[in-house]
């Protein structure tokens, strides 16, 4: 495959993934900011968030204050910033529309009818007043453009770094959710009663779509420890950070060519550190030094990918 091509599908796979991700990031902090005041565990949730997406400098050149609309706007709907979901909804089609006839026609119309209607209904139907209405939209679309990709996508070269692409951005993605709210745990009061542990975790798993997963297969109650536990090591949750760093390795094994040897050693060992570990393995090192350790190794292994596949000079 030439590298252009791969270079396309690989972007095309993180982009579709992060508007996806950052839906539901977006939708996990709107939420929590409709619960009582004695529930929440900060107040600062729009300021840790915009720091952990690396995008508070960009929205501090925009805006002076931190208000719920501006900040949804920004995230949202913003084409003036890249990281927005229309931004990456954008992108995700550029993408497809540059490598149509290697991708079925199903998924150029599917990518291609995505951001068509979102950019006709950003203005009207979707606004930053009904938030919840686009983050609906956009994780069903993220479900319809998976099951074509998955129903009609060849399964060469092509489809390998699509799923590179997705996994390397999920894993980032969740981490940095995970980030936000252990940090927003850090700012809470001393001594707030172990119950209000409940709703923010559950919102945090409803945003993952792990909720009812998390109630079925684990008799822990819904706590900060037991829900991190879930979400990085589980080797059964689609969208664990496990389960991500599992399907790049796989991906990366079935692409390999004669200068890729250690960034397939590099992915091979965050997955054995993640397939064999637990939080109780991290106690010296701490949850959240490790999920920020974890930022830097996804975009070490994109670097790598880049110039041992995809033709980028360093």
């Amino acid at each position: 495959m030439l590298s252009r091509t791969a270079d396309h599908v690989y972007w095309l796979g993180r982009y579709a993934e992060r508007a996806e991700n950052l839906a539901r990031t977006l939708d996990v902090q709107y939420r929590l900011s409709l619960l009582p005041r004695a529930v929440r565990t900060d107040g600062a949730g729009w300021g840790l968030m915009l720091r952990t997406l690396g995008l508070e400098s960009a929205y501090r050149e925009r805006y002076s204050d931190l208000e719920l609309h501006k900040v949804v706007d920004f995230l949202a709907f913003d084409l003036g910033n890249p990281s927005s979901i229309l931004s990456c909804l954008r992108a995700a089609r550029e993408n497809a529309r540059a490598v149509r006839g290697s991708i079925s026609s199903e998924m150029w119309e599917t990518f291609n009818s995505t951001w068509l209607e979102a950019r006709s209904q950003a203005p009207t139907r979707f606004t930053a007043l009904n938030i919840a209405e686009f983050i609906d939209w956009v994780r069903f679309r993220a479900h319809l453009a998976r099951g074509v990709v998955l129903g009609s996508m060849l399964r060469d070269e092509g489809y390998h770094f699509m799923q590179i692409g997705t996994f390397l951005e999920r894993a980032d993605g969740v981490a940095r959710l995970l980030l936000v709210r252990l940090a927003c745990e850090a700012g809470g009061a001393d001594g707030r009663p172990a119950e209000h542990d409940y709703y923010p975790w559950s919102v945090l798993l409803r945003g993952l779509s792990a909720f009812e997963i998390f109630r079925r297969v684990t008799r822990g109650a819904v706590t900060p420890d037991h829900v991190v536990e879930f979400i990085v090591f589980r080797t059964d949750v689609p969208r664990s950070i496990y389960r991500s760093a599992d399907l790049v390795y796989e991906n990366l094994r079935a692409v390999a060519n004669a200068q890729s040897g250690e960034t397939e050693r590099r992915a091979g060992r965050l997955h054995a550190e993640l397939r064999f570990g637990a939080l109780d393995n991290l106690a010296t090192q701490g949850i959240e030094p490790f999920l920020a350790g974890l930022l830097v190794r996804t975009a070490d292994l994109n670097d790598r990918i880049g110039r041992d596949f995809l033709g980028r000079v360093a």
